[in-house]
């Protein structure tokens, strides 16, 4: 491991099965993992920030885009990598005009989720 401090990933999803599989796998990696599942919640985030953080697109009430949008407004959060998902697959432009630094549909194969995060947290390392 590069880096003596231990990568934070917030999945941000509303889907409960989602964040725990995710969530598992990730921990099996070695990442630390915190999740909401409301996307204004990241907004809110003061200090600490995430290395990375795993943004759905379709959340109750909140369109992931408009806070990927927000959290890339903002002066101080812009620099956290987001990798948007959604189950369209068909939206991965938009995904990305609004800021997102990657995108993968879902259903996806965890080797290719881990390889897209491992990508991105190199970048902020």
């Amino acid at each position: 491991m590069p880096s003596s401090k231990q990568k934070t990933i917030m999945i941000a999803d509303d889907d409960p099965g989602i964040v725990d599989a995710v969530g598992m796998m990730l921990e099996f990696e070695g990442y630390l993992v915190r999740s909401t599942g409301y996307g204004s919640d990241v907004l809110k985030l003061e200090n600490d920030f995430p290395d990375l953080l795993l943004l759905d697109i379709w959340m109750s009430g909140e369109d992931g885009r408009d806070i990927c949008r927000k959290l890339k407004a903002d002066v101080i959060k812009k620099g956290i990598p987001v990798l948007m998902i959604s189950a369209s697959k068909d939206i991965r432009q938009s995904a990305m005009d609004a800021g997102a630094d990657d995108f993968l549909a879902k259903p996806f194969e965890m080797t290719d989720l881990m390889q897209k995060i491992e990508t991105l947290t190199a970048k902020s390392a």
